[in-house]
């Protein structure tokens, strides 16, 4: 089979790079051996795991909210079983509207496992030969699992494993405070487990913001849920009946399951990549420029398996970028605005620099104005006070840094963020924009009013006493 641009993979980064190079008349051929397209994210990822979140918020809105807002209930019960077919079919929508997609755009989907056999031919485990003239590698990531005894019992599960699960364990231990840690947690306590968290670093979630993991930190301690950080995992012992996980000096919990999150790796082995001169790292992944293009010069790679960030919107952007290149075109990947969406309970989402990214590189010439919830209407209505606006910028010239959200809808709300950090927008044009009233997002033009030292709806800072 011949084509113009062959793409290994059919997740977020691949099926965006197929379709986007069908876009430009190329006939595109995309080679995915699972039995659905999507990928990790939208089979047993991002996915199932949001479906799930939806679940959690329910929970907490019938228990917390209802009764506030008139609304007689009794009292919320978690049914695993229509928790589990919610999410299976929205699974089950999303991964046939990509299908429906290659249809509508003309591109093909060859069932099976893809393996370079030159620079300009993919064989595929019970097909035809794909022969190509540019091709995208978007093979993805998998989820590690550290060398720790005991850690192969059949209790100890990824998240994939964690998402098949029918029954809700009465007691997690999730291994690591990442960003998938947290959601689990955050999921798993409103659904009735008790939850326990061993991070071998400092903080929750360390590549955020430090006001938004110390607020995260703070919310599960009120909900009940166990942090120990700067604690690691030494061994598991499988009872049998439920573990004793062992971590920190001497420190043991009890658990009926445990969830092992502590990262992903890329998928890059036994694809025949180093054999036709791309360049990969077995912990980094596959080399790319900001073109995304490897060290072979026509090929491309893109997502989780290139080494650069393991988000699924991340991986949408760079799938249309190497598909333009491919097809000859000029596109640039840029990590100016890439929104960090985090779907814990409160939410955390950031865009730009943390605040100490920006006092490292800005020094003393930088402002920042939080605005909280509890002064927003919208917020009091809805009874989601928890959490707060961020806004950083430098003084010299105005432009905005960075934003940070935590709290309720913060992931939908980043998104203004990265219009404003992509346009280079000052912290003057975001707050002096009007927002819609009563609305979440006034808690961002709020947040640029106080970094500017106006603020109109929480009350300004007392000046220090000057001495005579």
């Amino acid at each position: 089979m011949d084509c113009d641009v062959a793409v290994l993979g059919g997740g977020p980064g691949g099926y965006t790079a197929a379709i986007r190079a069908a876009q430009l008349g190329a006939r595109a051929v995309c080679i995915e051996k699972e039995p659905e397209l999507g990928g990790t994210c939208l089979r047993v990822g991002c996915i199932p795991t949001k479906a799930w979140v939806q679940t959690a918020h329910a929970i907490k809105d019938a228990g917390e909210s209802f009764a506030k807002f008139g609304v007689e209930v009794s009292e919320p019960r978690l049914d695993m079983a229509a928790a589990n077919a919610w999410k299976d079919g929205v699974v089950k929508q999303m991964t046939q509207g990509v299908a429906q997609l290659f249809k509508a755009n003309g591109v093909e989907w060859v069932k099976g496992t893809g393996r370079f056999k030159d620079a300009n031919t993919i064989a595929v485990e019970g097909a035809e030969d794909v022969t190509f003239k540019s091709a995208v590698v978007a093979t993805g990531s998998f989820p590690l699992r550290p060398l720790i005894p005991g850690l192969d019992s059949s209790r100890c599960v990824d998240s994939t494993g964690l998402l098949a699960q029918q029954e809700v364990p009465g007691r997690l231990v999730v291994l690591g405070g990442g960003i998938i840690g947290c959601e689990f947690a955050s999921i798993f306590q409103r659904f009735g487990s008790e939850v326990t968290i061993v991070e071998m670093l400092p903080t929750l979630i360390p590549q955020e913001d430090e006001d938004a993991t110390k607020e995260l930190a703070k919310q599960f301690k009120r909900r009940g849920i166990v942090v120990h950080t700067g604690k690691q995992c030494t061994g598991v012992d499988d009872h049998g009946s439920h573990l004793t996980v062992h971590f920190g000096d001497g420190e043991t919990v009890d658990a009926d399951l445990m969830l092992v999150s502590v990262g992903r790796g890329p998928l890059v082995q036994d694809l025949g990549l180093e054999a036709i001169g791309v360049q990969l790292d077995p912990r980094k992944g596959i080399a790319a420029d900001e073109h995304r293009r490897t060290t072979v010069p026509h090929i491309y790679a893109v997502g989780d398996c290139a080494g650069y960030w393991q988000l699924a919107h991340t991986a949408f952007r760079e799938g249309e970028v190497a598909a333009e290149n491919a097809m000859g075109h000029d596109a640039v990947m840029s990590d100016r605005a890439v929104p960090r969406p985090i779907y814990t309970d409160p939410e955390i989402a950031g865009v730009g620099l943390t605040e100490a990214a920006a006092r490292e590189q800005y020094g003393d010439s930088v402002s920042v104005g939080m605005f909280p919830w509890i002064a927003n209407a919208r917020a009091v209505m809805q009874n989601e006070t928890v959490g707060w606006v961020k806004s950083i910028h430098e003084t010299r010239y105005g432009e905005l840094l960075g934003l940070v959200i935590v709290g309720t809808h913060a992931t939908d709300l980043i998104e203004a963020g990265v219009v404003a950090l992509d346009a280079e927008a000052t912290v003057e044009t975001v707050a002096d924009g009007m927002a819609a009233h009563p609305t979440l997002s006034e808690a961002i033009k709020e947040a640029g009013l106080v970094a500017l030292g106006r603020p109109i709806h929480i009350p300004p800072k007392r000046k220090a006493a000057t001495l005579t």
